[in-house]
């Protein structure tokens, strides 16, 4: 659902300005507020006062002006946060954005929001509470240029397979110009067939029932069966890899073995184990890659290329490969790569990160010789079917324009046609699975027009991939 904004709308002040490259301040205080109000207690502030009492969902302060160019504008907000670092929500014209990243400050400062886009005439520009409680200040707004999207077709993997390069090379000539759509689940990319006559263009499997915990467990899994068999279909497949921690699984309720790959489940500490390469535990990190190799290797041997995407969310810290931060992150991606590329020698993967456009992203980002797409996985509201396309073109300026951008998981499937207009060109999106079937979340009209849609592309629609002997 779109974020709605006020009946008030009407009550508020058009700034009109003509942009070049001058920067507008539009004061906070302002603006349309829906259960926030003007404070003048905390110091510092520029104007006559700033908003506070972003306490309760729903709480928004919206500003509307007006350009007189369409195209990307770059946004700074003024805010101060006593209470320590918060996210909340940025929209634009009713349009998600992106959640922008509020550091703890003691006293009003700025911090850049990123990219968003604007149209010629009236644009309204909404932060709705998601954390909450900060100080917003004001918004500042600039002309930007788009950045430069240039990425390479050159995989990481040396001397990779002809099919996954032949996936890259189209993956990279499809880049600005179309989607290609994605869903989660085997079974759930067939209810698609039924609904909408397409299959989508991507299947995505995973290697959590091959991690070994699971496996002792009872655990099993048809997922590398299934995958070839799209791959034999003609379809394009994607895995990521729920990795059940190695040892220290709690197993107690609301904690069970199966959750095993959420950091609240397991005392598995992937710092101690790089610390201490002698220990059980960093050995059992080798024997859990080298079931995977097992696998990876059965879809090489049926030539395969794969969207390989480990370790995501990691900067979210609630999966136990980013709980010890960073560092610890990037060294075990590093080994990851290493075991299976260099001592395996699977050649068949196209590495797969998933990021998001914090300021800090860099930081968890293993190094562009480890990676060959970036990704964000998205979870808007029920039926807001918004681009974010602040978001989209955060990543593309985060990495230099030298990577593709996908949206590696939704919940609510984008509009193309919002898409096409704001020029976020994920170059694909996955549906995570039961997103797509729930008519509160995506309307089963939406999916048949995503999946009909000449901008997206769907199964039928793919070249042949396979390459011939």
């Amino acid at each position: 659902m779109k974020f709605t904004l006020p009946l008030l709308i009407l009550l508020l002040i058009i700034f009109s300005i003509n942009f070049s490259s001058d920067e507008i301040t539009i004061e906070a205080e302002n603006g349309v507020l829906n259960g926030t109000y003007v404070a003048r207690q905390f110091p510092g502030y520029q104007g006559t006062g700033y908003v506070d009492g972003f306490d309760k969902d729903g709480d928004s302060c919206s500003v509307t002006f007006e350009v007189k160019e369409s195209g990307m504008y770059e946004l700074m907000i003024g805010y101060a946060a006593p209470y320590g670092y918060k996210e909340n929500s940025l929209y634009v014209n009713g349009e998600f954005q992106t959640n922008v990243k509020f550091p703890q400050s003691q006293k009003f400062t700025t911090v850049y929001a990123g990219l968003i886009p604007l149209k010629n005439g009236k644009n309204t520009i909404s932060i709705v509470k998601s954390w909450g409680w900060f100080l917003l200040d004001y918004f500042k707004i600039k002309k930007a240029e788009i950045p430069t999207m240039n990425p390479t077709n050159k995989l990481v993997t040396p001397n990779p397979s002809k099919e996954a390069q032949k996936l890259m090379d189209y993956l990279v000539s499809i880049y600005g110009k179309y989607t290609l759509s994605g869903q989660m689940g085997y079974k759930d990319a067939f209810w698609i067939w039924n609904i909408t006559d397409k299959f989508p263009a991507i299947c995505g499997f995973d290697m959590m029932d091959y991690s070994p915990s699971r496996v002792e467990r009872g655990a099993s899994s048809r997922d590398v069966e299934d995958a070839i068999d799209w791959w034999n279909m003609g379809g394009i497949v994607q895995f990521q890899w729920h990795w059940n921690a190695p040892k220290g699984l709690y197993d107690t309720p609301g904690k069970e073995w199966w959750r095993g790959f959420y950091t609240n489940a397991t005392s598995f500490d992937i710092e101690y184990a790089f610390n201490h390469p002698e220990s059980e535990d960093y050995k059992l990190i080798i024997r859990d890659i080298d079931a995977i190799a097992v696998q990876l290797k059965r879809l090489q041997e049926a030539k395969v290329p794969i969207l390989w995407r480990p370790l995501h969310e990691a900067e979210g810290r609630w999966f136990w490969w980013g709980a010890k931060g960073p560092e610890a992150c990037k060294k075990l991606w590093r080994l990851l790569f290493d075991r299976l590329v260099n001592y395996h020698k699977i050649n068949n993967l196209i590495w797969v990160w998933t990021t998001t456009d914090s300021p800090d992203a860099l930081k968890w980002y293993p190094g562009d010789e480890y990676v060959d797409i970036v990704g964000a996985d998205i979870y808007l509201k029920d039926k807001d079917y918004s681009p974010s396309t602040g978001m989209f073109y955060n990543i593309v300026k985060l990495f230099g324009g030298k990577k593709l951008v996908a949206l590696t998981e939704n919940g609510i499937i984008p509009d193309p046609d919002l898409m096409k207009e704001q020029k976020a060109y994920w170059v694909w999106f996955m549906t995570w699975s039961g997103f797509e079937n729930d008519p509160n979340k995506n309307e089963i009209s939406h999916i048949k027009k995503v999946f009909n849609h000449p901008f997206v592309i769907t199964k039928d629609e793919l070249p042949n991939l396979k390459v011939e002997e």
